[in-house]
């Protein structure tokens, strides 16, 4: 005889099994969602967007460390994540700087102190990004670094376009974090953050789909400005990312992870927090089954089902809530879907926009930042950055192509 409780857990069980599935990609049902999507969102008040962004970058100008970077390896909870010391703070450093450089240049305000905020930083990126190494065989932080550090030079380029001989400069440094990519790619390519299997000196670990992917796009904005890339590392991680994908773009977490692709982490709720990343990359790099349609899909999974990731938002643990949702996806999802937005045509973007700002606008802390996950004192600059760059679609159009 099954029991009040017995019954309540399968009733959930249900209910989160069909909020987890749903039409699959290019249905009618899929495509009519979309559409009501779009009809029901109602513009933000421009003033609302335009405070909270300068909020979120007031809040980045006050944290900002004496020597131009962002971050700390102080924390304040009694135990924090795997963090080898000095290595995964170099790498902790390196990546919430290079975030922080490209949301203020993104934004283009041209109040003096942000100004000074940005060469202050630009400089420490240029001087200390060389020297980024991994902590240790198994810790591979580093990745983040070279990836976002090659993200932020590629901005900074733009910025100094009457200055040749500082492009000169950040062209060196981005091909300097090209080569380091290539000598820390996984031996099944693609990247990742963990090698616990040997700890060889090329990483033996399974690549993880979203860092692979965040790879691809920062690498797709360096060949855009003329720096060489490798096009066998390129295929090597787009074959990662494809092997990762399911008929329904989902991804799994992880290489590993494609013989088990029905746990909760791989399911759709699970992959809110990648598939955008995932379907941007290899739509940048000219994969032709990542339609305008499957983009749409997606975006429109991400804000209707949103709760899934907002369950996991600020919770200590990593994976502990539904699905196997980390925190630290929330803004990092948030900010590749406004990336799958500008991959759109444009006369399509501004609804998704318009969710996007009214969701960023509603989680703005009172201190003007944004944060999902509490990591020593680097969470509320990157999440900060995350969400800004997410943000700069609603203030000017821009396009990744």
């Amino acid at each position: 005889m099954m029991t009040r409780t017995t019954i309540n857990l399968f009733v959930a069980a249900v209910c989160a099994w069909l909020l987890a599935s749903g039409p699959a990609v290019g249905d009618p049902g899929a495509e009519r969602s979309v559409k009501v999507l779009a009809a029901e969102v109602e513009p933000p008040a421009p003033e609302a967007v335009a405070t909270a962004v300068r909020r979120g970058v007031d809040f980045l100008l006050e944290t900002q460390n004496k020597n131009g970077s962002w971050g700390s390896f102080q924390t304040g909870r009694p135990g924090d994540i795997f963090a080898p010391v000095p290595g995964a703070h170099h790498a902790f450093r390196a990546g919430t700087t290079s975030l922080c450089i490209a949301a203020l240049i993104e934004l283009d305000d041209t109040r003096p102190e942000v100004i000074a905020a940005l060469d202050r930083a630009e400089a420490w990126l240029l001087e200390n990004l060389p020297d980024l190494r991994r902590a240790t065989p198994m810790a591979i932080y580093n990745t983040w670094g070279h990836l976002y550090g090659i993200d932020a030079l590629t901005r900074m380029h733009g910025r100094h376009a009457d200055d040749t001989a500082k492009q000169r400069r950040i062209v060196e440094r981005i091909q300097q974090q090209v080569d380091l990519l290539e000598r820390y790619e996984f031996v099944g390519g693609g990247w990742g953050y963990y090698d616990f299997k040997i700890g060889t000196q090329r990483p033996a670990g399974a690549a993880t789909s979203f860092t692979t992917s965040a790879g691809l796009i920062a690498l797709d904005q360096a060949r855009r400005i003329g720096v060489d890339v490798p096009q066998r590392m390129v295929d090597r991680a787009i074959d990662s990312v494809r092997r990762q994908r399911k008929p329904d773009f989902s991804y799994t977490y992880a290489d590993s992870h494609v013989y088990n692709p029905m746990h909760p982490v791989n399911r759709p709720a699970g992959s809110l927090g990648r598939s955008q990343v995932c379907n941007a990359a290899l739509r940048l790099w000219g994969d032709q089954k990542v339609t305008d349609q499957v983009l749409r899909e997606w975006l429109d999974r991400l804000f209707r089902r949103n709760g899934w990731l907002d369950m996991g938002r600020k919770r200590p643990i990593p994976h502990e809530s539904w699905f196997a949702v980390a925190g630290y996806f929330f803004y990092f999802g948030h900010f590749y879907a406004a990336e799958c937005i500008e991959l759109l045509p444009p006369d399509e973007r501004p609804p998704y926009r318009h969710r996007m700002a009214r969701l960023l606008i509603a989680l703005q802390e009172k201190d003007g930042s944004w944060w999902d996950f509490p990591m020593f004192s680097y969470h509320q600059q990157y999440g900060t950055a995350f969400a800004l760059r997410a943000l700069s679609g609603s203030l000017q159009g821009r396009s990744l192509q």
